[in-house]
C-alpha cells in the first residue's frame, strides 16, 4: 500500500507507518499472543496502556474481606482484572477500593444463605475463589453453615453458570474423619465442592503469617496467656504474600484445574519455638500458662456463648493437640515455580511495633560520657 508524496497534514506520517509491513507482522504476532480462549469458549483479550494493563479477565472473590483476601484482590486487580467482591458488611470492604484502578473493584452485597445474591456474584466471571472460612462459630454461622452448607451454594452458582475455573480454600489437616470440627467441615467441604464441580481446584494453606495475622501478632500480644498442650503443636508457617501468588497464577494456569496444593512454608516448627522466636525479635519475654484441655474446652466453650467479641472456642482448643500433616499426593509451592518465604526473615518486618521504646533510646551515659560531654559545652561557651 502506498500514498502519494503530496499527501500532507499530520495524519501522513501516521499512515505511512501504518502501511509499514514490518509493523503489520508485529501486530499481527501481538494479536495472537494477546488472545487466549479458556475452557468455555470465552476470548480474554490483553491490552496494555494506561496506569494498569486490562487483564480481560473477570474474578469474584468470596471472602475478600478476611486476611488472604486482600492479597489475592490486590495482585488480581493490579494486573487490569475485574475484580467482583461479594461482602456483608459494609465497613469490613473499604480498604479494598483502593487495590485497583477505578472500576476494578466491583462491590456486590450478598448473604451465604441467599443464593440469588451468590449467583448475581459469579454469573458474569470467568474464575471464582471461595475463601469464606470461620475459626469458630457465632449466633448466626456454625462452622457447618459456612464451610460445607455455603461451600456447597457457591459450587452450585459456579456450575449453574459454568465458570471456566473455581478455586476453593480450604485448610491444612482437612479430613472429614478429624477429631476437630473445624478440619471435620473443612473436609466435607472439599467433598462437597469437587461432587458439584469435578474442575474445583483445592488449596490448603498453613497457618499464615502477615501484617494482619493471627499468628506472629497472636503471640507478641499481652493477651496471649493461656494454652493447654505446652505449645507443642507442630506445622510449617507460610507467608500469606506466597500464597496470594500461587493463587494469583491459579488464574492463569489451566493445568491447576481439578488439583489440590498443600502450600506450606520451608521450616517446621512448634508453636514453642515460634514463641521465642517472636520473644526474641520484640525483645520481651511473654508468659503462656499451660490449663488443662478438661478445663479449657468447656470454659471458652461457655465463654463464646456469652461473649459478642472473640475470644477462641473450645474446639480452638482441640486443634492445639493436631499436628499439621502433608497430603504425599497433592501439588505443592514447587509445582508452581513458587519459593516460600521463611518466617526467620520477616519477623523483624511484622513484630518491630511491638517492641519496647525502652530499645529505641541510647541506654544513659557513662561517668566519662558526661565529663566528656561538660568540656564540650565549656568549649562552646568560651567561643
Amino acid at each position: 500500500m502506498a500514498f502519494p508524496r503530496s499527501c500532507a497534514g499530520p495524519n501522513a506520517a501516521l499512515q505511512r507507518a501504518l502501511a509499514s509491513p514490518k509493523l503489520t507482522s508485529h501486530l499481527a504476532r501481538r494479536s495472537l499472543h494477546d488472545v487466549a480462549i479458556t475452557r468455555t469458549g470465552k476470548p480474554i483479550i490483553r491490552v496494555q496502556g494506561g496506569r494498569s494493563s486490562l487483564g480481560g479477565h473477570t474474578a469474584t472473590v468470596f471472602g475478600a474481606t478476611g486476611f488472604l483476601g486482600r492479597y489475592i484482590v490486590h495482585r488480581l486487580a493490579r494486573q487490569g482484572c475485574t475484580v467482583v467482591v461479594p461482602y456483608r458488611e459494609e465497613m469490613t470492604k473499604r480498604h479494598l477500593k483502593v487495590t485497583g484502578d477505578l472500576g476494578r473493584v466491583v462491590f456486590l452485597e450478598m448473604d451465604l444463605r441467599n443464593t440469588p445474591s451468590i449467583e448475581e456474584s459469579v454469573r458474569h466471571s470467568d474464575i471464582v475463589y471461595n475463601l469464606i472460612g470461620r475459626e469458630y462459630p457465632t449466633k448466626n454461622f456454625s462452622l457447618e453453615d459456612v464451610h460445607v452448607e455455603g461451600a456447597e451454594r457457591i459450587a452450585e452458582a459456579v456450575a449453574k453458570y459454568d465458570v471456566d475455573r473455581f478455586v476453593h480454600v480450604s485448610s491444612f489437616n482437612a479430613d472429614k474423619n478429624s477429631t476437630s470440627e473445624f478440619y471435620r467441615t473443612k473436609g466435607r467441604g472439599e467433598e462437597a465442592v469437587r461432587s458439584i464441580f469435578p474442575e474445583t481446584t483445592i488449596v490448603r494453606p498453613s497457618p499464615m503469617f502477615g501484617f494482619e495475622d493471627k499468628l506472629l501478632n497472636k503471640l507478641a500480644r499481652l493477651s496471649n496467656v493461656f494454652t493447654s498442650n505446652n505449645m507443642e503443636q507442630r506445622f510449617w508457617p507460610v507467608h500469606v504474600i506466597d500464597v496470594g501468588m500461587a493463587l494469583e497464577k491459579m488464574c492463569h494456569d489451566d493445568t491447576t484445574a481439578a488439583e489440590t496444593y498443600e502450600l506450606f512454608g520451608p521450616t517446621n516448627y512448634s508453636m514453642a519455638e515460634l514463641a521465642e522466636l517472636v520473644d526474641t525479635e520484640i525483645i520481651k519475654h511473654r508468659r503462656h500458662i499451660n490449663v488443662p484441655k478438661q478445663i479449657m474446652k468447656p470454659l471458652t466453650e461457655t465463654l463464646n456463648k456469652l461473649l459478642w467479641w472473640p475470644i477462641g472456642c473450645a474446639d480452638q482448643v482441640e486443634r492445639e493437640f493436631i499436628d499439621q500433616t502433608i497430603d504425599p499426593a497433592a501439588k505443592t509451592f514447587k509445582d508452581l515455580d513458587i519459593v516460600p518465604a521463611e518466617v526467620k526473615s520477616l519477623t523483624y518486618r511484622y513484630l518491630k511495633a511491638y517492641r519496647s521504646m525502652t530499645y529505641l533510646d541510647l541506654p544513659p551515659q557513662t561517668e566519662k560520657e558526661k565529663r566528656e560531654e561538660k568540656k564540650y559545652i565549656h568549649v562552646l561557651d568560651d567561643q
